[in-house]
């Protein structure tokens, strides 16, 4: 009874909850929170005890949470927050609701109710209670990463404390977004976040990021089952019969609900259309959102499925599920083992194991993984299998054999492992080389009685085809009938091995060799070479690689697809491994993020390949590093530390980003032994469990801290550390009072505490470098007057400042950063020894008025300016001359904007930036000819430049495309 209590109350670090919601939960609910499941083994007396102790405990839990000095002051945040959020919600409701007749409505409710019966509930790898999880319970917030980010540089915001290109929660992610195109690889969670947004929309119970979705319509589309036999996509009226939907809509109203702006059209699965439809699948999108353009829309897709961009041209922004993190594992692992009913110590063991064996931490990286890797080490008592084709094989023994055997389950069908594997195989094989995801239910009939007669009848009896199907189907685990008369795989994953098998079995190399260059097939290559003998290796290997030196525009993704068949290979003729290593080494080294992602997907070989820094542009060696922490494993170490020592300071932070995926005590000692400090690179904390390593750290006076910390966890980590420079991006902060302890703090940066209110205690600071954004809380800057050491201030995006005045005038600036709200820069002169001002951009700002310019004209010190592309034009139309400035950033330049406006206002200017990371742009550097002391020009971004070769004298560097 005493380790069920320890079990029970352990699980409050699981909570994804603060003090404030456990406190308005209760005793009672917090305790079943705590314990969902009876714990097992105990008698009725013992039960009876163990609830009454687990109440009292969480009655305490709960006086001591409302009993800390910062709760009164939280509990009145939150409740401002929740009104907030009310008034928001009744403005929606408002906008979202128009005037319906009774019929509209009274369907409207019934479809919710059958949206929430249909998805609110998952098959989860190796759960065998009803084979699904409650939505809710198994819902994991995985991490998305933004492609605009990916392609950004850190050197656009990262000086200025923006978390450049870090993962951030899909709730997160989606905010605000009304049309988003979601990558992410197979297993990786897309379907699974589907059903979420589909549930809690439907539920009216939105998160609170996802506000924009409230009171919309949900509609659930598959492309697999959309596009099933040929079929033509639907129109509005027929979207709920095309998904075997038993309610019949009242007429025309899909069409009535798109024309209100009210629907959230979830679209998923692109990759599961034949590539050659995929266009067409396009065409269809477009001319619905073109239809109806204020509905909101999700589609998803597997990395390779779509090009790049593919619907930018339509408003969507990209974005990409990342793998999972460890801490994300940790909490699978945790609740799967709550699920199947087992205890907190086997889950922990298992968390140990993964993150003790690098070949299983390779592989869980989501959710699909994970579950099996719970499922088999739960089965196995234990033991694991390693390597990725001995996971699946197991798994598929799991589900064909060894579970129903274990679970005592005979329904007059007897058929072994193989019997059945060779019966999936032939299905999925026909699945693949028809290019299809879903088959008819007769068509898989007839394909089982062309292989039973050559079957062995003592396993299978006198069994009819229909029989043997109707078996896979209810038995099997791998099989579903998601309509009437239709059939297809639960999970892309497995059919793709089992088809992999048939490819070898059937000997059908040029097919797969012919198909390889297609995403459908990718797969369906690599288990191939997993399962086939050293000469089918050769062959395969051999045909890949010829096919990809001949066939031009296939070349790269053929070449990167036999490297990273190079991991499965456990056994291949050396001469073969070269030339396929030598392929992959045209394609280094990798130039951007995308390329980077490409190589880390080839696995460890990527590791071997990999260049050192001696001969790389910025560019490369940025990538070159994000190769070696996506690959994620201790290998990599020694890769990184090589670039331990290399001049940007953008290479030597990207070292340490990653860092928590690493064994600790080998990370240090391989990279933060001997990482110079000159530079102050930042170790980046973002979640609790690597706010916790730190204690394993020795002192690194540089912090990044991107997470949801409270001051008492911050404190509590930072325990005697002496930080000089520290980074903090915590929403749960609502005063600042902890950082008056931190006497030696020479820089900080304040980014997303919108509680935070009072900047006093940053004035008892020696800080000499402060940057504040998104803190609308804040209004009086006066305080900072007494920071008489601050050279660099910056107070950027949602900062409430009106004018100059309200700054510290008597602090002895060089560096400023203003918001968009302030207009007058007639003040500027307070400030003599100014040399940098940079004006943070906003659509709706107006320009600033003569005399700003005229003052800031009069700013001899003024070296470096970074501005909106936009007040080039308004210096060049009011006159102003700016002679003295000799670096100029322009952020966010038009399409085709005229640099003619720069040449006359800037005659000094040496050293020119573009940036843009919102939409792509080209700019024509032809006018710049007649700026005789310009030196350098840089593109970031998405910003294109024409006539470069124009420039004979001048470096120009561009941010490079990615090729693959």
């Amino acid at each position: 009874m005493v380790q069920a209590l320890a079990d029970s109350l352990s699980r409050l670090g699981d909570l994804d909850m603060d003090d404030v919601q456990a406190v308005a939960l209760g005793p009672e609910k917090l305790a079943a929170a705590l314990s969902p499941r009876r714990p097992s083994g105990l008698s009725t007396d013992a039960e009876h005890l163990y609830d009454q102790l687990l109440q009292v405990s969480c009655l305490h839990i709960i006086d001591f949470f409302a009993k800390r000095s910062t709760f009164v002051a939280r509990t009145l945040v939150e409740e401002a927050r929740q009104t907030q959020r009310l008034i928001e919600a009744i403005e929606l409701i408002i906008q979202r609701l128009p005037a319906q007749d009774g019929v509209d409505a009274d369907f409207e409710e019934r479809y919710r109710r059958h949206l929430v019966h249909r998805h609110g509930r998952l098959t989860i790898f190796g759960i065998d209670v009803d084979d699904e999880w409650p939505l809710d319970d198994a819902y994991l917030s995985l991490e998305t990463v933004d492609s605009d980010d990916q392609q950004a540089t850190v050197g656009v915001e990262g000086e200025h404390g923006r978390r450049a290109a870090l993962p951030q929660r899909a709730e997160q992610g989606l905010a605000g977004r009304e049309r988003v195109l979601l990558r992410g690889v197979a297993g990786a969670g897309k379907t699974t976040l589907v059903q979420w947004l589909a549930v809690t929309t439907a539920e009216w119970r939105p998160s609170r990021n996802l506000a924009h979705l409230f009171g919309r319509i949900p509609f659930v589309l598959p492309l697999r089952a959309l596009t099933r036999s040929g079929r033509e996509l639907p129109t509005p009226g027929d979207f709920l019969s095309a998904v075997g939907c038993p309610h019949t809509a009242p007429p025309g109203w899909a069409e009535r609900v798109l024309t209100a702006g009210r629907a959230l059209l979830l679209v998923d699965g692109t990759d599961e259309v034949p590539e050659p439809q995929r266009d067409g699948t396009r065409r269809w999108l477009r001319a619905l959102l073109r239809e109806f353009p204020d509905n909101a829309c999700l589609v998803t897709a597997r990395p390779s499925a779509v090009r790049k961009n593919w619907l930018e041209a339509d408003g969507f922004h990209e974005m990409s599920l990342a793998p999972m993190s460890g801490e994300d594992v940790a909490t699978f692992i945790r609740r799967w083992h709550v699920a199947a009913g087992a205890s907190h110590a086997e889950a922990g063991g298992l968390i140990t194991e993964v993150r003790s064996r690098q070949d299983l931490s390779r592989l869980a990286t989501n959710p699909l993984m994970c579950g099996l890797i719970c499922a088999l080490h739960r089965t196995g008592r234990g033991f694991l299998p390693r390597g990725r084709e001995e996971l699946y094989e197991a798994g598929l023994r799991m589900l064909l054999e060894r579970r129903d055997r274990q679970r005592s389950i005979d329904d007059g069908v007897r058929m072994d492992f193989r019997s059945q594997a060779l019966l999936l195989e032939r299905l999925a094989y026909w699945l693949i080389r028809n290019g299809h995801s879903q088959m008819e239910q007769a068509d898989a009939i007839a394909l089982i009685d062309q292989v039973l007669p050559a079957m062995n009848r003592d396993a299978l009896g006198s069994a009819s085809a229909e029989e043997v199907y109707r078996r896979l189907l209810t038995r099997s685990g791998l099989l579903r009938e998601p309509a009437a008369g239709v059939v297809d795989f639960v999970h892309r994953t497995f059919q793709d091995y089992l088809a992999a098998r048939a490819v070898i079995e059937h000997r059908d190399f040029p097919l797969l060799i012919r198909n390889a260059h297609l995403d459908q097939w990718e797969d369906v290559v690599r288990m191939a070479v997993a399962h086939g003998r050293p000469d089918e290796r050769k062959r395969i290997l051999t045909q890949l690689v010829k096919r990809g030196d001949n066939v031009r525009r296939h070349r790269v993704r053929l070449h990167l697809l036999a490297t990273a068949c190079l991991e499965h290979a456990t056994e291949l003729d050396p001469e073969v491994r070269r030339e396929v290593e030598q392929r992959a080494a045209t394609l280094l080294p990798p130039r951007t993020y995308g390329e980077a992602q490409a190589l880390a997907a080839v696995g460890h070989v990527a590791l071997e390949l990999l260049p050192g820094p001696e001969g790389l542009s910025t560019d490369e060696a940025e990538a070159v590093i994000s190769v070696a922490t996506l690959v994620g494993t201790d290998a990599a170490l020694p890769k990184l530390a090589e670039f331990r020592e290399h001049p940007s300071p953008r290479v030597r932070n990207g070292i340490l980003t990653g860092w928590a995926v690493f064994d600790h005590a080998r990370y240090h000692a391989a990279i933060l032994s001997g990482l110079p400090l000159e530079n102050r690179p930042h170790l980046q904390v973002r979640t609790r469990t690597e706010l916790a390593a730190l204690s394993n750290f020795p002192e690194h006076p540089y912090l990044a801290l991107f997470g949801n910390f409270t001051d008492d966890e911050i404190v509590e980590a930072l325990r005697g550390r002496q930080v000089r420079e520290l980074s903090l991006s915590c929403e749960r902060l609502t005063d600042l009072d902890f950082l008056r302890r931190y006497r030696h703090l020479g820089r900080l940066s304040l980014i997303t505490s919108p509680t935070v209110t009072d900047l006093s205690p940053v004035a008892e600071l020696p800080v000499q470098d402060l940057l504040l954004r998104q803190m609308p809380g804040v209004r009086d800057y006066s305080c900072l007057d007494a920071l008489t050491s601050l050279r660099d201030l910056y107070v950027g995006d949602g900062m409430i400042c009106r004018d100059l005045e309200g700054l510290p005038t008597n602090a002895p600036l060089e560096y400023l950063g203003i918001p968009s709200t302030v207009t007058d820069l007639t003040g500027i002169r307070a400030w003599p020894g100014l040399t940098t001002l940079r004006v943070i951009d906003s659509e709706d700002a107006a320009p600033p008025p003569p005399r700003g310019l005229t003052a800031l004209a009069d700013m001899q010190s003024m070296a470096t300016l970074m501005i909106p592309a936009r007040l080039a034009r308004t210096f060049h139309d009011s006159g102003t001359l700016l002679p003295q400035v000799e670096a100029l950033r322009l952020m966010e330049p038009e399409d085709g904007q005229d640099l003619r406006d720069v040449v006359s206002v800037f005659p000094g200017l040496r050293n020119l930036v573009l940036t843009a990371v919102g939409r792509p742009v080209t700019v024509d550097l032809t006018p710049l000819c007649e700026v005789g002391q310009l030196r350098s020009v840089e593109a970031l971004g998405k910003v294109s430049l024409m006539n470069k070769d124009h420039l004979s004298q001048v470096t120009v560097h561009q941010t490079p495309e990615s090729r693959y």
